[in-house]
């Protein structure tokens, strides 16, 4: 999993300075690597560009120059070698260490006509020159100029290795918040997958109250009770401890997958309750007594509860043991889901029978018998 740290501002040198010191930060950091800052200086590319006016007074022209720059820097072909058939052109150019050298460009000897230069043996005119620095300036470019939003960039980006996103970010935040100082109209922003994370962090917020709500509504609208319905939302929690207890043993951190894990989990759990506390009550509306309704029901309903749970649990478990690609995402979502159908199936089966017994409520004898209550009226069990 990978985070950056995207430092805006105007000039390149605070710029890097202050991603340079990220870095250091990041690096000092348990659970951080692969840290490095994106190349923004450097020799990628050299502008050289010439005095005209000093080369006129020197009596030459832009095209001697290009020519002796373009030699010594790109090469001119001066022939050709023939080894059989095949035939390989001969460039003069100067050596790469010298290519590569800025001062040893300034430094490279361009030659004066015979009209400016003195003789430097008798019978002979010209072999003066003068080095390129007097005649052309040279400017060192940015290695890359990236942008976002219409501001500069520079970009550090780094790794995460044994350890959640979030603990490392939100460490990572509070030492560059104190130990990095970046010139007025210079910011820092965080990217990566942690950018994803707080936005989907910002969804869920919204999202997993609303699926728990549309959970516990559709129970309610099947018994029409909002106490049997409680009941059967009890399994939600139970089957919330199994996903992290899970987690916990797979030593895996809560992630969005996980999640999303939780909320598919909550779903199959209510399920298996409303199956099992719906034939409960049935049992009861035919006048078999609480402790006969709750043992019958439960041991009536055991196979297709646990048929359901096996299941979804069984198919999980190729995404569980996943080690190839998308694995970070299969593997959190799995392993709450199977985590979660082991605890949410023993404890429907155990916890929720009792939770009726106690709490739930009991169907009234048919019309006409002797209490002469009113058809389908529910009483609190006793």
């Amino acid at each position: 999993m990978r985070f950056t740290v995207k430092v805006f501002g105007e000039e390149f040198g605070p710029m890097v300075e202050g991603a340079r010191q990220i870095a250091g930060i990041l690096r000092s950091l348990d659970g951080a690597g692969d840290v490095k800052v994106e190349e923004a200086v450097g020799l990628p590319f050299l502008e050289i560009k010439i005095d005209r006016r000093e080369i006129a007074r020197r009596g030459l022209s832009l095209a001697d120059e290009q020519d002796v720059i373009g030699t010594a820097i790109g090469g001119r072909q001066a022939g050709l070698v023939f080894e059989g058939d095949r035939r390989f052109n001969i460039v003069v150019r100067l050596a790469d260490s010298i290519r590569g050298d800025v001062e040893a460009l300034k430094n490279l000897p361009v030659p004066l006509p015979a009209s400016q230069a003195a003789p430097s043996r008798p019978g002979m005119a010209g072999g003066m020159s003068v080095p390129l620095r007097q005649l052309a300036s040279f400017t060192e470019g940015p290695n890359q100029v990236s942008r976002e939003d219409g501001r500069r960039r520079v970009v550090v980006i780094a790794n995460v290795r044994g350890r959640d996103i979030g603990s490392l970010v939100a460490e990572a935040q509070g030492r560059i918040a104190a130990e990095v100082r970046l010139p007025a109209g210079y910011e820092v922003r965080w990217g990566g997958q942690f950018e994803n994370l707080t936005a989907a962090r910002q969804r869920l917020m919204v999202v997993v109250p609303a699926c728990f709500a549309l959970i516990f509504i559709l129970p309610l609208g099947a018994l029409g009770s909002a106490q049997d319905a409680a009941t059967v939302f009890s399994a939600v929690p139970m089957a919330l401890t199994g996903g992290v207890a899970a987690l916990w043993l797979r030593d895996m951190p809560f992630s969005v997958s996980a999640a999303v894990g939780f909320i598919g989990l909550s779903g199959v759990a209510v399920l298996n309750g409303l199956v099992l506390l719906n034939h409960i009550r049935n049992l009861v509306g035919q006048g078999m007594s609480i402790p006969e309704a709750v043992r019958d029901g439960a041991l009536t309903r055991l196979r297709p509860v646990v048929m359901t749970a096996l299941v979804a649990a069984l198919g999980f478990v190729p995404m569980a043991l996943a080690t190839g690609t998308g694995a970070e995402v299969q593997r959190p979502l799995a392993t709450v889901v199977i985590g979660g159908l082991v605890s949410a199936t023993l404890l429907t089966l155990l916890v929720l029978p009792a939770l009726y017994a106690r709490f739930g409520l009991v169907a009234s004898k048919p019309a006409g018998a002797a209490t002469g209550e009113v058809p389908g009226h529910m009483q609190p069990a006793e």
